[in-house]
């Protein structure tokens, strides 16, 4: 599905439609970011913290994942937390070797995909399933899941604005 990189424009009073709306735009967003850097802007980092745009693309494709599908849902997911060095217990963003940025942003939208089928199948006032992310009760509900993965991506995103803005003076969404 082709989504527009412009802020949605939508008048709904389903917040439901407006999470998916904008998780797209965000989705889309950081996508066409990191897709105008080259390789080499890709996998190196311009800040002090050390994190590159590629660590970033695949820390978003698993955070994602692992908020709505084993946090919420509680189905397994292959390594949850394979976007940091330490696993569980943090440490470095890392991207396993041979990982393109074409496969992350493939990734990032087929999460996206999933996602806009978990947003429009559940209500938002639904309890995350124990078992997974979430090992005992209460697990957060939907709207709270969406909107911490929501404010994940409008954070990140400005990350990726300082970066491209260093990298080629490109500003802006």
């Amino acid at each position: 599905m082709a989504v527009s990189d412009a802020e949605p424009r939508l008048d709904t009073p389903d917040p439901s439609a407006q999470f998916v709306a904008y998780l797209d735009h965000y989705r889309t967003v950081v996508a066409r970011k990191a897709a105008g850097l080259s390789e080499e802007r890709l996998r190196t980092s311009p800040l002090p913290s050390g994190w590159t745009p590629l660590e970033m693309l695949a820390h978003l494709v698993h955070m994602e994942r692992r908020w709505f599908v084993w946090g919420f849902l509680a189905e397994p997911v292959e390594a949850p937390w394979g976007d940091h060095e330490g696993g569980e217990d943090g440490g470095r963003w890392t991207v396993p070797e041979g990982v393109t940025l074409d496969d992350l942003i493939a990734r990032l939208h087929e999460g996206g995909e999933r996602t806009r089928e978990i947003l429009t199948t559940h209500p938002l006032d639904a309890r995350g399933a124990v078992g997974g992310r979430f090992t005992a009760p209460p697990a957060p509900t939907l709207s709270w899941i969406a909107f911490h993965v929501l404010q994940e991506y409008a954070r990140h995103a400005g990350h990726l604005d300082i970066v491209r803005e260093l990298a080629d003076g490109t500003t802006g969404e």
